[in-house]
């Protein structure tokens, strides 16, 4: 009897599973309002001293990068990300992910410990 591969096991899960009626594990694509992710609102406070502001921008690299939002601390950007799961990281807060791009920008202010927010160098 030939040596069952794990493709071959998989490929068997994956035949009975479609036979069953059970949906495959992976997730079809949909779009970010089918997920009730949404474009955060506009923002425009002092934190801790420092001016953070936040808007929705269409277009240009915030579009890739910053999921149409950008993100400023006393008037300087803020490099901002969504992650795949809905949260948002900055180029000074990278690792601790946050719920929403004001929460990046507090997290930013928190980081910098009253330092000034050198622009980001664009690649």
């Amino acid at each position: 009897m030939p040596e069952l591969s794990r493709r071959r096991a998989l490929t068997a899960a994956a035949a009975l599973a479609t036979m069953a009626g059970v949906q495959p594990a992976v997730a079809p694509t949909v779009s970010a309002t089918e997920h009730g992710r949404h474009t955060p609102a506009s923002f425009d406070e002092v934190y801790k001293g420092r001016r953070i502001q936040g808007r929705p921008v269409s277009g240009g690299a915030h579009q890739h990068h910053g999921g149409g939002y950008a993100v400023s601390v006393d008037g300087v950007e803020l490099h901002v990300m969504r992650n795949a799961d809905g949260s948002w990281i900055s180029v000074v807060s990278h690792y601790d992910p946050v719920p929403t791009p004001r929460a990046a920008a507090r997290a930013a202010v928190d980081e910098l410990q009253g330092a000034a927010l050198l622009p980001f160098p664009a690649n």
